[in-house]
């Protein structure tokens, strides 16, 4: 049976200011859907890392290490929530606890295949609900939702965990991804409405 980490910053059944719900879960994203070979994907954990160098995680990898699930809804920018989904896979802290980064690196960038990124800050890594998604419902994602991997990060709006995972850098400055190049809040916390950089 896979364990299930407590709830998060915020309680996950309680839909956020400004969302209306909906029960279907449409497929959004940036770019064309990649056709990643699962037993090739790699994920690289790097920047500035507490011993300097890079760590990458490979599926075998990924596969050895606790699975754990995640009863939390998909809340879009756009003002939509996806209810009840239950998501499967490894706590983002776990990952970070195989490469973590040196003191004062607490931005991070987290980069998708064909270009996607989002900023983050660590601590939204860090926390017990974040994770490296491989499931859903209890199947393994389909290819529109991000297989073989996806962050989740089930406090924030959807836009800041991206679909395909490719990479995790660490940063000692705020860094700027995707959507926030283009206006929208550097840290997209659904609870507080955070959606638009000038609310920064």
């Amino acid at each position: 049976m896979p364990s299930q980490p407590p709830a998060g910053p915020e309680r996950q059944d309680v839909v956020p200011p400004g969302q209306r719900v909906t029960e279907r879960w449409l497929a959004s994203h940036y770019g064309k859907v990649p056709q990643i070979d699962g037993e090739r994907w790699r994920l690289t954990l790097c920047g500035a890392t507490a011993d300097g160098g890079l760590t990458v995680v490979d599926r075998q990898m990924l596969e050895a290490m606790e699975f754990v699930e995640v009863p939390a809804a998909l809340h879009c920018v756009d003002r939509h929530t996806v209810p009840a989904l239950r998501w499967g896979g490894v706590r983002l802290a776990d990952l970070v606890a195989l490469a973590p980064p040196e003191p004062g690196a607490h931005h991070v960038l987290l980069a998708a295949t064909r270009g996607y990124s989002s900023a983050v800050l660590l601590e939204d890594l860090l926390a017990p609900d974040s994770l490296l998604a491989t499931h859903v419902d209890g199947e393994p994602l389909t290819r529109e939702h991000g297989w073989p991997a996806r962050i989740v990060l089930p406090h924030l709006y959807g836009f800041k965990g991206p679909k395909w995972a490719a990479e995790i850098s660490y940063h000692h400055a705020p860094q700027r991804g995707y959507w926030e190049a283009r206006g929208y809040h550097p840290r997209g916390r659904a609870a507080l409405e955070e959606r638009w950089e000038h609310q920064a």
